[in-house]
């Protein structure tokens, strides 16, 4: 799921309407919290909210229902920073997956005749992807490399463009390539626009220089590199063993494409919210607070700062696989920013 969120811009989270099964996924710990938070902090800013199973006989199509999932979802998505006030950005429909009700076609159930809005397919060709610029130096974060006929290269253009001929560097390591060839599925193309998943075939490279974490960059602008930086969390649920935060606390980074474990080795600052209370070097944070830090990478890792490049620079801490704080970089180390962007 991380993975995959990392390459979207749109999604979809589905719903069960059918009563328990909302309330369990919903509730402290389920599934449909952590996926929901995920897919914010991996850059999946539009999001289309399926409420699934409208036909169970528990449900019957009931607008109440359908009203209640709404109400309890809005205020935390609003939490998890969805803009839940616009429809681009957040969109709830009614559909039932097994008889096909507002897929492709209208639902056609009987009771559903108060829902007069679009099918999740319409809301789908008319969403607008975000914008990311075509001038700004490449940066293609890999999903996978493999070999055929060549080195090739997948992932996604997160900004500039990528074209036959043109001189890349594949970070952390520093090997440099040229594109020989540009696939978009299985089409070859001539260029490439940011937004696009592709396929490069890359010269002069081995399969083992093309890993997935790393990163396709401008040879005249890298991606910086780094193995610590600042950075800002908020710690949204510690494990019950483990409900504190303190130096030395070690956790999965999980940023772009690229999953690393980290140390957290300094805490500067904690806010707490309810409390409205800020603490200078704390000792310790809790679930619920925003915590200012200095995270360690075991190895280099290709980030920026949020502010410059959003799509390289938040991420999620898991542990034992439970995400337990998401958060975004806002200082690297000087020598990493006069060597990159």
């Amino acid at each position: 799921m991380i993975s995959g969120a990392a390459q979207a811009d749109i999604g979809v989270l589905m719903i069960s309407a059918r009563k328990g099964e909302f309330e369990t996924g919903f509730d402290k710990g389920g599934q449909t919290r952590e996926h929901a938070m995920l897919a914010k902090t991996l850059g999946v800013n539009k999001l289309i909210v399926t409420v699934n199973k409208m036909d169970d006989p528990t449900v019957n199509w009931s607008k109440d229902r359908y009203d209640q999932i709404v109400e309890k979802l809005t205020p935390f998505l609003k939490s998890c920073g969805f803009n839940v006030k616009s429809q681009d950005d957040v969109h709830f429909l009614p559909i039932s997956g097994l008889k096909g009700d507002n897929l492709k076609e209208p639902a056609k159930s009987p009771g559903s005749d108060w829902y007069k809005g679009p099918t999740l397919f319409q809301v789908l060709d008319c969403a607008n992807p975000p914008y990311r610029d075509p001038e700004a130096p490449l940066r293609i974060p890999i999903v996978d490399g493999y070999r055929d006929m060549g080195t090739i290269a997948m992932g996604k253009i997160e900004q500039g463009r990528a074209r036959p001929g043109q001189q890349c560097m594949i970070l952390p390591n520093k090997t440099i390539t040229e594109i020989q060839s540009v696939y978009v599925e299985d089409d070859e193309y001539k260029y490439a626009n940011p937004g696009e998943d592709i396929r490069l075939k890359l010269k002069n490279v081995d399969e083992d220089q093309v890993q997935k974490g790393f990163v396709l960059s401008a040879i005249d602008h890298p991606c910086p590199v780094v193995q610590k930086f600042q950075a800002q969390l908020v710690i949204t649920d510690l494990l019950e063993h483990k409900p504190i935060i303190t130096i030395g606390y070690t956790a999965v980074l999980h940023v772009h494409t690229a999953i690393e474990e980290c140390t957290i080795t300094k805490l500067l600052e904690c806010v707490d919210k309810q409390k409205k209370t800020k603490q200078k070097r704390p000792r310790f944070a809790k679930t619920g607070q925003m915590l200012l830090c200095v995270i360690e990478t075991t190895n280099k890792i290709c980030v920026d700062t949020f502010k410059r490049t959003p799509q390289l620079g938040r991420f999620t801490l898991r542990d034992e696989g439970k995400t337990i704080a998401i958060g975004k970089i806002v200082e690297l180390p000087k020598s990493a920013t006069e060597e990159g962007a």
